[in-house]
């Protein structure tokens, strides 16, 4: 094998077949983007874009998901601090649950809560009894996206903490500050570049979320149709708003990536 790169190799340089079989994946990555770009490009994207439909499901994609970061800056920040910082025992065990929806195949998400919370499910049964009912409504779209998105928040908040040096932590405390001191003026801070790109990845990973969703909440348009849940059904009903709603969600990803 070795001699056989070496023949190919022009003055035993392999860079033009490291080229090569790089290209092949960048075609694979890149076509199927360009070819939907291309596609798009047209009198009725704007229309598409701007159908009632359309600018339904944006709008009800902006909101959950812009609520699912906020949850998870919310319950997040403290949990990714007692992970980076504290020794308890357990820890091992509550950092692989915490990390587990982030490898779950989504449709197992879904109906883990619609098991749990369901109509007839271990806990939506008492909350039926309270007249709580969390299954096909705009509160079970947020909840679906902060299960799959907000570990990532906590994943990426808790390398930051962690990645700060315990002698500023310890000197601070020293001098007089207390535990809320130290983490607003030297952990936050520090962690900043960390907690920033967490965000992005939660907001990215909660607006295209769509396995969970459509088990757990749905697909009612205007109560729990996002983005990409009205991709999937203009796949099979209106494909101009499909290729447009794609097309936006590919721009967001752009410029989120460019942010981070």
């Amino acid at each position: 094998m070795r001699r056989f790169f070496q023949r190919l190799s022009i003055n035993n340089n392999p860079g033009w077949v490291f080229i090569l079989t790089g290209l092949g994946l960048i075609l694979l990555l890149g076509l199927p983007l360009l070819t939907l770009d291309w596609r798009a490009i047209g009198k009725n994207f704007f229309n598409s874009v701007l159908s009632p439909t359309a600018l339904t499901a944006l709008k009800l994609s902006l909101l959950t998901s812009t609520s699912t970061v906020l949850v998870a800056i919310a319950t997040g920040t403290p949990l990714a601090y007692i992970l980076a910082r504290w020794k308890f025992r357990g820890k091992n065990a509550l950092e692989l649950l915490v990390d587990l929806p982030v490898v779950l195949p989504p449709s197992v998400a879904g109906l883990a809560l619609l098991i749990a919370f369901g109509r007839t499910g271990v806990f939506g049964v008492w909350l039926n009894a309270l007249g709580i009912t969390l299954p096909f409504t705009t509160v079970a779209v947020m909840m679906a996206q902060t299960f799959v998105s907000a570990p990532l928040f906590v994943g990426a908040a808790r390398e930051g903490f962690a990645a700060v040096d315990k002698q500023i932590e310890e000197a601070a405390l020293v001098e007089g500050a207390n535990e809320w001191q130290v983490f607003r003026f030297i952990m936050f801070p520090l962690a900043g570049r960390a907690f920033l790109a967490g965000l992005i990845l939660t907001w990215a990973r909660a607006l295209g979320e769509f396995g969970a969703t459509i088990l757990f909440a749905g697909n009612l348009e205007g109560k729990t149709q996002t983005m990409p849940l009205a991709i999937y059904l203009g796949f099979e009903t209106y494909l101009d708003v499909a290729i447009a709603l794609s097309v936006m969600l590919m721009v967001v990803s752009v410029v989120l990536l460019g942010l981070m």
